[in-house]
């Protein structure tokens, strides 16, 4: 009876789950054995059975490759700064658009607003604002504020370009952290900030020891989503900069656009792919093990 009643509740569930994982396998596990293969081939796209076996011959030059150096660093930096900004200006909002004020609902939506406006748009506009040509922010600085005399060419140097990419991240992406946020601070019971507060602690001593422990999985959070999110970052980097000057300011997805599609070396593209997923796959670990402990430890 109990092998009947168990085939009886499985079988239905297979049933239902079956065009699900059909499409997970013709769609994702598919395309990403299939890329794995090519990266270990000189691939000829057009005469797939001639491409030649290389081995691990595309990792190691990527590794050797002073562009690719260049866009491992210039993506950690760009996550590194970017993350950190927008974790400590997103939560510092959040507390501040938690407080009971006047006009409440309006300042959370006018952060929100940038987070659905275009990524295309957007990247385009900061182009234009920091052009080393009568860009708008060479106008403040020079026409305006007198900071300089000369007109910066923003774009036309390998550090200074980056300045436009993570500006536009941050921009964009901190109302996304202050909603995150809110939904954090609005879980915490408030009998515990005010029974502390009645207690004579002030609001540092508020922040650092209840508020701060008991949003520390919503932190994890954000701080896991927020690292993934840079490293997989494409779109500023492609349309603000493109990889110049001197293909310096690539991402490691730019790079890998590149190599794919612009010099058609798909095994060295499938090869770029995979050392990102063997980083994200680590840093995934550690949330998984980050998102277990309980508050109190």
């Amino acid at each position: 009876m109990r092998t009947r009643k168990f085939y009886h509740q499985i079988i239905p569930a297979i049933i239902f789950l079956l065009p699900g994982f059909a499409l997970f396998f013709v769609f994702f596990l598919g395309p990403l054995a299939y890329s794995l293969r090519i990266s270990f081939f000189n691939w000829n796209f057009v005469h797939t059975d001639r491409s030649v076996f290389v081995g691990f011959k595309n990792y190691v030059d990527q590794l050797k490759d002073p562009i690719f150096q260049r866009a491992v660093i210039n993506t950690v930096v760009y996550t590194v700064i970017t993350v950190s900004v927008k974790m400590v200006l997103g939560f510092f909002a959040a507390v501040l658009l938690n407080q009971k004020l006047r006009g409440r609902t309006f300042f959370r939506v006018a952060y929100y607003l940038p987070v659905i406006t275009s990524w295309v748009i957007v990247s385009l506009l900061f182009t234009y604002m920091f052009s080393g040509q009568g860009g708008l922010v060479d106008y403040f600085l020079n026409d305006v504020l007198h900071v300089v005399n000369t007109d910066v060419l923003w774009l036309a140097d390998p550090v200074l370009a980056l300045v436009p990419v993570i500006l536009v991240d941050i921009w964009k992406g901190v109302g996304w952290t202050v909603v995150i946020y809110l939904a954090g601070l609005q879980s915490i019971p408030t009998e515990l900030v005010e029974a502390a507060a009645v207690d004579g602690a002030n609001r540092w001593q508020r922040l650092t020891q209840i508020i701060l422990p008991m949003m520390r999985g919503t932190l994890v959070f954000l701080l896991v989503v927020l690292i993934l999110g840079g490293l997989n970052a494409y779109v500023p980097f492609q349309l603000i900069t493109g990889g110049n000057p001197m293909d310096l300011t690539h991402s490691i997805l730019t790079l890998m656009y590149r190599a794919t599609f612009s010099d058609m070396d798909f095994g060295s593209g499938a090869a770029i792919s995979y050392l990102l997923t063997l980083f994200v796959f680590v840093l995934s670990v550690v949330q998984l093990k980050l998102l277990r402990k309980p508050v109190g430890e």
